[in-house]
């Protein structure tokens, strides 16, 4: 492989990452009030407890990094209120995150265009690699937080 391709590769997924991020932060949240197809609950996912059970996600989700702060987005990392506002806030910014992952994911097929048969390989593992783990703790988040607002809704309703 000659050196532009591998400054193409080895300069795009970031370059990737950062505009789409930097993109993702600049929608309204309006955009991000309701699920759609890609981020809807499924039944499979059993409120969350699939990623718990199956992936053991609390043990490596900590691990992950908030690009978001970074491209002038709200840091998920720590939830600085247990108030309902604040839950819904950080619900709105899972979706934001989760679909801004879905997009540079999709971005892999890019790479086929100049990288031999091998590297469209390496390239597509790298964008399951970089962003399915963050799809996963951001769905994790988003299922577990919907799960304690209807338990905390039906305790109050029940006052």
């Amino acid at each position: 492989m000659s050196a532009l391709i591998w400054a193409a590769n080895i300069l795009g997924w970031p370059s990737i990452h950062i505009v789409i991020g930097s993109a993702a932060v600049r929608i309204p949240r309006s955009h991000f009030e309701h699920d759609n197809w890609l981020t809807a609950p499924r039944s499979w996912e059993h409120s969350g407890r699939i990623y718990r059970d199956l992936f053991a996600i609390r043990k490596w989700k900590s691990k992950l990094p908030d690009g978001a702060p970074w491209v002038g987005g709200m840091a998920k990392r720590h939830m600085f209120g247990r108030d309902e506002s604040t839950l819904d806030e950080f619900v709105i910014e899972t979706r934001r995150a989760e679909i801004a992952h879905w997009a540079m994911m999709c971005c892999a097929p890019a790479f086929f265009f100049w990288n031999p048969p091998w590297a469209r390989l390496v390239m597509l593992a790298y964008a399951m690699a970089a962003n399915l783990p963050c799809i996963l703790a951001q769905r994790y988040n988003r299922l577990t937080l919907a799960r304690a607002l209807r338990t905390r809704n039906r305790a109050l309703s029940s006052l």
